[in-house]
Order: structure tokens, then C-alpha cells, then sequence
């Protein structure tokens, strides 16, 4: 059935007119992505009242009134305040399997869905006032709300599990009853909600469930640090990973071999898609979820930290008919994010792009995106031959990393296509050898290479509580530097403060070292020069390496010195 638009709503209950409904549509033209409901209530047309009764009557809901309500403790402990706070919904009654919530964005259907999977129990939604909701978070959560400490402390002495988990332990037989009643526990679920709404609010990349043989650690990579949280019990270990498993789809009985799944969640309106890796150990199984979070990821090459610089002459790269350009630097170092925002730019409906990527990590609309699979035989080069014949103007190739998809990846530049890809290697220059040792001819190098991005991540200093510093002179000899050399330059860190979780750092920016393949590097190529002489070469063109991009970096106040340091101390 049709959901009637809220505007005709507000007309049949006689909270506007026709000539407001027509002010209304007029004026949220101006205002893309804004609810008409909230727009007529900002121009003072409708109350938040009568804007709840409108949405509840378009979703065949119900009206609740929660200031009239006194909420019992039992009901407010199925809900987190994480999950509280983020989807704005407020429990009020569970019956028979049934959690009854308040909500005061009914439309998101999603967010009903999503409690659906996370809690496991059947959801009835009923629609508050967005101030009724405001109000009963502060009342019910704001004060003593439910941490991960506390529910650790809690499950640490719930004699039931431990009881439960040992009788597994002991019995040596897998009972799939059992498992899975132990990883449907309410505490077991609350704990790995609780967990994941963290991540995935504190913008985490990664989080490790770590089991060992006296205990099972919790970890998670923000800005691409690992953070230890408060361990939980020992004993509940297999609990935990199975409710992961059982999650993700994945065989709770299989417990020798390595698996991978993912989990599609949508998190406060937005879709977050966990990728699940399983892998058995001494102590058992080792769980490691990457978290992809389309809402954090900027695709968006304004946004990455690029020079203004290197950023015309990137964007003038890219913009050529064909070619290939390599985007090179370790795991984590920001290359994927650095393309999908070169792509997102070129993204016109004149041209067609084609990936293949292993795993395809942010689905972008008008993309057609292929997710390799060796296991099938599905590999690069495989994919990149039938890819040529799917008629596009640019292909972007996960990763080069064999002769036979590097072969490919050229001929398919010389044959009119742009091509991106990654490469693994520690800077610009040596990219060249790399392509040569793969066993690629210079003159195709020459021929089809047009240039070379290095790049690094490192991690923005907070804000909120940056400082000035002085760095020893030990710090400094590591960049070359000598105190001499740094006279009239500023230096800050972060000092730690409830923004940055004490850590001193916020957010990610990138370190880039860009190289365009120029005449002069080219007559190096053919020649075949070696990596230090078209290093040499380039730099006297105008290319700035990575160190010293860092180094503009600390000295504009963005990051530190020890960070430069941590990524660039092995770069030439």
C-alpha cells in the first residue's frame, strides 16, 4: 500500500491549508533534504503535536504521550543509552518477545529493522513528540547510563553464564542448542551492540575480538591506532564469537577452518556494512571486523589533505583520455578512499566505470563495481579481460599485483581506456622498479604510465585541546633535522581531553608525494635508471616528497612530529 504524503495528511486534518501546502512545496525546493513536517513546524504553521499525530496517522501508528509515563528499570535495560542516543527512540513496555518503543522518526523504517537484528526480539513502534524524546533520554539515560564497564561487571558475576559456558566447555561436543541459546543471551547481545554502536560512533576502521589463554580481549582501531577496551569474561569468549557468527551467517558448528561474512547494518539512517573475518587459534577463533562506513568515508578529494598544488595537477591527470595512474603506499595508507574520490569525480553519465576490487568496499551509484573472488578463479587479470569487452571509458584495478594483470592493465591504456590501480611500494620513484621487476618493458611503462601518487595517513592533532610543544633534539635528528633548523617554527600536540577519548588526536589527513611522468623521466625509463637517479630527477621537477609534506604539516599546526616520524622514518 501507498504511504500517503505527510502534506495532503496535514490538509485532511485540517492543521494547514491548500495555499500552505503549496508554500510549503515551494519552500522545500530551497531546502533539499529537509522533511516538509519540519519545515511547516520552523515557519510555525504546525505544533511538534500535531506533527506526531500527521506522522503517526500516515504510518498507521499510534500517539504516545511520554511525560505521562513512568518507565520500569527492566524495560530501560533492554535498550542501551548508546542505542537510546543514536536512533532517538525510548522503550517503553516488552511483552511476550514484543519491545514497544517510542520514536519520533517514524518514517525510518530502518531504524525498526535495525533493532530488529540487534535485540532479536519483535519491535512496535509508536510515535512521540521529537521534544518528548529529548526530554526522556535526559530523564532516563543521561544519569548512571549503562557502560560496557558496567555490563562487563554484571556479566562477570551472572552466575547462569558461567554456568552455561562451562558445561560447554567441559562437555568437548558442540550442541548447537546450547551454542546458540548462550549466544542469544540478553547480555551477550547487549554487550556486542554496545560495542559496535561505539565503533561505529567513535569512527573506528577495525574491531579485534582476541581470545588467549586466561583471557579475551576487546580492541579497536580509531585513526588507525589500536585501543584496548575493558576485557570481558574469559568464559564467554565462545559466546561472544558465535553471536558474531551467527550474525554475519556464518557456520557456528565450523570452528577449524577461517571464515568470512558480513553484516549490513543501518546505523542512525545511514548503511555501515561490517566485513567479518574468522580465523581459528590456540585459544579459538580469532574475529576481526572492519567496519565500512559510507557516512565517514569522504569521497571527496577536497577533503582527503591534499596541497592545493598537487591537487590541480592530480585532477589534471586524471582528467586524460587514457593512461594508467598508480596510486602507491602500505595497507591502511588512505589509496582506496584517495580513488573512490577520483572516480566519485568522474562519475558523469557520459562515460562508463568499471571496477574490480577484492573486497568492493563503498558502492557508489553509477559505478558498475565487480567483487573478485580467486577462490572461484576469479582473479584481477580474469576480470580485467571481460571488462575490457563491457565497452568502458575508465577501469579502476584493485590492485596490481602480478605480471599477467599489469599486462592487461597496460594494453588496455594503449587501447584508448583511463586505468587506475594501487600499488604497494614505499614512495613514487621505486613504483618505476617495481613495474620493471614485474617484468613490464620500459617503453610500455613510458608509454602508458602518466603518474604516480605516494601517500600516508597520520592523525590530525584535536582541536579542542591542541597545545604548543618543543620536540627534543633526539626527535628531531630522526627527520635530519637540527634545532638550528627549526628556529621560528611552531610546534603543537594534543593533551588529551573528552573529544579525543584522552588520545590528543582526531581524524586522519594524508601525507602525498605526487609524481606526473614528465619527458625527462620517461628518456630515465627507457634508459633504465635507477630508482635514486629518477628520485633525483623528479624532485628537481618540482615533486615534494613524503617527509617533507609531513614536515609542512606539523609546521601548520595539523599534526606531529612523532606522527611524520611513525610514517615516513624509512622513506628516503
Amino acid at each position: 500500500m501507498a504511504i500517503r504524503r505527510i502534506g495532503q495528511i496535514l490538509v485532511d486534518l485540517g492543521f494547514i491549508t491548500e495555499n500552505h501546502l503549496q508554500m510549503l512545496l515551494e519552500e522545500q525546493q530551497q531546502r533539499p533534504g529537509e522533511m516538509l513536517g519540519q519545515i511547516a513546524m520552523s515557519m510555525g504553521l504546525i505544533t511538534d503535536e500535531q506533527l506526531a499525530q500527521a506522522l503517526a496517522e500516515q504510518m498507521g501508528m499510534q500517539v504516545v504521550t511520554l511525560s505521562d509515563m513512568v518507565i520500569p528499570a527492566e524495560v530501560l535495560r533492554h535498550i542501551t543509552e548508546a542505542m537510546a542516543q543514536l536512533y532517538r527512540i525510548i522503550p517503553i513496555s516488552f511483552q511476550d518477545n514484543v519491545l514497544t518503543i517510542a520514536m519520533c522518526d517514524p518514517q525510518k523504517l530502518s531504524i525498526i529493522d535495525e533493532l530488529r537484528t540487534f535485540l532479536g526480539y519483535e519491535i512496535k513502534a509508536m510515535v512521540a513528540t521529537e521534544k518528548e524524546i529529548l526530554k526522556a533520554l535526559d530523564r532516563y539515560y543521561s544519569a548512571g547510563g549503562e557502560s560496557v564497564e558496567t555490563l562487563i561487571a554484571g556479566m562477570e558475576q551472572d552466575e547462569e553464564l558461567l554456568r552455561a559456558a562451562k558445561k560447554l566447555e567441559q562437555s568437548g561436543t558442540i550442541d548447537l542448542t546450547s551454542i546458540e541459546t548462550l549466544a542469544d543471551s540478553a547480555p551477550v547481545r547487549k554487550l556486542l551492540n554496545m560495542v559496535l554502536l561505539i565503533a561505529i560512533k567513535d569512527h573506528a576502521s577495525d574491531l579485534h575480538f582476541e581470545p588467549f589463554e586466561n583471557e579475551f580481549k576487546i580492541r579497536i582501531r580509531s585513526d588507525g591506532v589500536l585501543y584496548e577496551m575493558v576485557p570481558p569474561p574469559r568464559h564467554l569468549a565462545f559466546a561472544i564469537t558465535t553471536r558474531i557468527k551467527v550474525m554475519a551467517n556464518l557456520d557456528i558448528a565450523e570452528r577449524r577452518l577461517p571464515q568470512d561474512g558480513r553484516i549490513r547494518l543501518t546505523v542512525g539512517g545511514h548503511p555501515v556494512d561490517l566485513r567479518v573475518s574468522v580465523l581459528p587459534t590456540m585459544f579459538g577463533e580469532s574475529v576481526v571486523m572492519r567496519v565500512l562506513d559510507r557516512s565517514v568515508v569522504m569521497l571527496d578529494l577536497d577533503a582527503i589533505g591534499m596541497e592545493p598544488n598537487i591537487l590541480a595537477a592530480f585532477r589534471e591527470v586524471i582528467r586524460k583520455p587514457n593512461g594508467i595512474v598508480l596510486v602507491t603506499g602500505p595497507t591502511g595508507s588512505g589509496k582506496t578512499t584517495t580513488l573512490y574520490g577520483a572516480l566519485n569525480e568522474l562519475n558523469v553519465i557520459e562515460d562508463k566505470l568499471i571496477t574490480t576490487e577484492d573486497p568492493v568496499e563503498y558502492e557508489i551509484d553509477g559505478i558498475v563495481q565487480i567483487p573478485i573472488d580467486p577462490a572461484i578463479g576469479n582473479t584481477f587479470a580474469h576480470c580485467l579481460r571481460s571488462i575490457l569487452r563491457q565497452d568502458p571509458d575508465i577501469i579502476l584495478v584493485g590492485e596490481i599485483r602480478d605480471l599477467e594483470t599489469a599486462e592487461i592493465a597496460v594494453q588496455a591504456s594503449l587501447t584508448g581506456h583511463l586505468v587506475f590501480s594501487t600499488l604497494h611500494t614505499n614512495d613514487a620513484p621505486s613504483t618505476v622498479t617495481r613495474l620493471r621487476d614485474m617484468g613490464i618493458p620500459p617503453f610500455l611503462i613510458t608509454a602508458t604510465l602518466e603518474a604516480v601518487l605516494a601517500q600516508r595517513l597520520v592523525r590530525k592533532i584535536c582541536r579542542e585541546c591542541r597545545e604548543p610543544t618543543q620536540p627534543s633534539t633526539e626527535t628531531l635528528a630522526q627527520l635530519d633535522l637540527t634545532p638550528e633548523d627549526v628556529i621560528g617554527k611552531k610546534f603543537y600536540k594534543g593533551r588529551g581531553c573528552p573529544a579525543c577519548n584522552n588520545t590528543g588526536f582526531k581524524g586522519r589527513t594524508g601525507l602525498f608525494e605526487f609524481m606526473p611522468i614528465t619527458d625527462r623521466l620517461r628518456e630515465l625509463i627507457n634508459s633504465g635508471a635507477s630508482t635514486e637517479k629518477i628520485r633525483d630527477v623528479a624532485m628537481q621537477t618540482g615533486m615534494i616528497p613524503l617527509r617533507a609534506s609531513g614536515l609542512q604539516k606539523v609546521y601548520d599546526g595539523i599534526t606531529t612530529v612523532e606522527e611524520v616520524i611513525r610514517e615516513t622514518v624509512l622513506e628516503i
